[in-house]
């Protein structure tokens, strides 16, 4: 499929996992695609195989209010509009909320919450303009955690349920302009935050039988619902959250008994693979 010809699409947290994935899937379509996380060496790498007249690189912290300004103005500048914001980069913070820092909950809220704002706030009015068939989209990446509670992940939670509901929000407002608002809830998925348990057989296997269909996520099975929800075939949806996690949802999925041999070891698991990942960021 060449959904996208001609169209422009900024995906930001692009370098890795799920935004590197979505990132290519919609370069295999024909857009114009501007790549975006806070190291440049890391998004070269993924532009190296992307045709370079069609890949567009603006690294930075989408915290900030002034980048977001920054990257919508180059994208425009670069290919005289845009047509869909893909809001991915995100962090978290696992833990007891009665340990965090005051910077473990600005990392989180700044990220996933405020930088969301900023980027939808400097795209709206090229997005309202866009002549995209379906019209101009918000594709917002939120999680199965912005659905219900974690045991360890507050903070996360309460960052992902904001992104949820501003996903509604902002379908409501945005509806008269033509501009789609949806959002995409992961679940486990094969990324680098996930490698500590999918590395662990037992781990994995405390996770994998809370899934329906048997298997962790692919960063391109996100992908591809984005794409779906981006493209002119889901014309008539806005406000919606896709799940996008083999039906662990459908079940008692954080109704773990933490006597139940692996399961609270998985929990403290991913609570320390968040920990590393945050170090690292």
């Amino acid at each position: 499929m060449q959904r996208f010809i001609d169209r422009t699409i900024i995906v930001t947290g692009s370098s890795s996992g799920i935004g590197e994935s979505i990132a290519r899937r919609f370069a295999q379509e024909g857009a114009n695609v501007v790549l975006n996380s806070r190291s440049r060496d890391d998004l070269q790498k993924v532009a190296g195989d992307l045709d370079e007249d069609r890949t567009l690189i603006v690294e930075g912290d989408v915290s900030s209010a002034d980048f977001a300004k920054k990257i919508v103005a180059k994208t425009v500048e670069r290919f005289g509009g845009l047509d869909c914001l893909i809001n991915n980069a995100g962090t978290a913070a696992a833990g007891p909320l009665a340990e965090a820092s005051d910077d473990d909950i600005d990392k989180v809220i700044d990220i996933n919450v405020k930088g969301m704002l900023y980027l939808c706030r400097a795209a709206i009015p090229h997005l309202a303009s866009s002549d995209a068939p379906g019209g101009g989209s918000i594709v917002n990446t939120s999680s199965v955690s912005g659905t219900g509670g974690d045991w360890t992940m507050p903070i996360y939670n309460a960052s992902k349920g904001a992104v949820t509901n501003l996903t509604r929000g902002l379908a409501l407002q945005l509806g008269a302009q033509g501009v789609r608002v949806n959002a995409v809830c992961p679940s486990l998925t094969r990324t680098e935050m996930s490698e500590g348990i999918r590395d662990d057989d037992d781990l994995l296997d405390a996770f994998i039988r809370r899934i329906p269909l048997g298997r962790p996520g692919e960063p391109e099975d996100v992908a591809a619902v984005v794409a779906f929800l981006a493209s002119e075939h889901a014309g008539f949806m806005t406000g919606a959250s896709m799940v996008v996690d083999g039906g662990i949802t459908l079940g008692p999925r954080h109704s773990w008994d933490p006597e139940e041999a692996g399961a609270f070891e998985a929990l403290m698991a991913l609570e320390e693979q968040v920990k590393a990942a945050q170090q690292n960021a």
